[in-house]
């Protein structure tokens, strides 16, 4: 009998080792998400538009470029030349898996169903814009008439199951522009249906005008479900309201002016689900990975 259990407990402690072996195998051969590490959590995509050039040239070949950065999340601007349903096709056959998209604001204002359609021919989770065509300043009354269409392409594309966003580009945070005391970002925000309509922050694009991501953030949590992680050069200066800058000021993220431990902190407090690196440099593809690098090795 005392033979019998020593044997048993042998077999028992030889399962239980090679149990415990299988599982240090498993982690170690199960690699980190690309652009990950251990305060930065992710996921880390990709705004395609990045590469826009090499789409033009390459087609969508470029999308080997994007697997080979390991990334798995992208979100789109545009097909290049392919239906929806042939660039979906090009995208899975490399893994990739499309987020959210971008499409004219005219669309969403104009024909929102034949959005949803693209949106769901894509197999897209979101559906925004980036762009709100105005004149001068923008002011309350087109901060409203932007709030109308929102919330009726917000309530068209959820019968796709699809969330509407805004991405933020500057020019809604000017001072005085929608009234005293507010901006036309807390007209869009506060006036959309947070049921269907959420909003993408481009880090760069609040900065730019002088505005703090994570005051933004703070300010309206929940609401900011998707993030641009984007760099700008130190030295330039901010509190332009024009939505336009020089590309070549987009640089490798944590080389330029962003409180990157701050921001991603706030990010992660305050609700975003979703980054996507977009550098719109002509250097964007040689900075990719060198993006994806800083945000693994980020503490805050």
């Amino acid at each position: 009998m005392h033979t019998l259990l020593s044997r048993l407990s042998s077999l028992g402690l030889l399962s239980s080792a090679l149990l415990l072996a299988g599982c240090e195998s498993s982690r170690s051969s199960a690699a980190p998400s690309v652009g990950t590490g251990p305060s930065f959590k992710g996921p880390a995509g990709l705004q395609l538009y990045s590469l826009r050039g090499l789409f033009t040239t390459q087609g969508p070949s470029t999308l080997d470029r994007v697997k080979g950065y390991g990334i798995r999340e992208v979100e789109l601007a545009g097909t290049y030349n392919l239906t929806p349903a042939a660039f979906k096709a090009e995208l899975d056959a490399r893994g990739l898996v499309p987020v959210s998209g971008h499409f004219g604001y005219n669309r969403f204002r104009d024909e929102p169903a034949v959005v949803a359609q693209e949106a769901k021919a894509l197999g897209l989770k979101y559906a925004g814009c980036a762009w709100i065509p105005h004149e001068g300043s923008f002011d309350a009354v087109e901060a409203r008439a932007a709030v109308a269409v929102l919330n009726r392409a917000g309530e068209i594309l959820a019968k796709d199951g699809i969330r509407v966003f805004y991405h933020c580009h500057g020019y809604e945070f000017e001072p005085g522009a929608a009234g005293a005391g507010t901006t036309a970002m807390d007209i869009l925000i506060s006036e959309t249906n947070p049921k269907n309509v959420a909003f993408e922050m481009d880090v760069l694009w609040v900065v730019y005008p002088g505005q703090s991501p994570e005051a933004w953030l703070a300010k309206y949590p929940g609401r900011w479900e998707l993030m641009h992680l984007k760099d700008f050069r130190r030295g330039q200066p901010t509190g332009f309201h024009t939505g336009k800058t020089d590309t070549s000021n987009d640089v490798v993220l944590g080389t330029g002016q962003m409180n990157w431990p701050s921001i991603l902190a706030a990010a992660k407090k305050y609700g975003v689900k979703h980054y996507f690196i977009e550098d719109e440099s002509a250097v964007a593809a040689d900075q990719i990975p060198s993006s994806l690098r800083y945000l693994e090795q980020v503490r805050w």
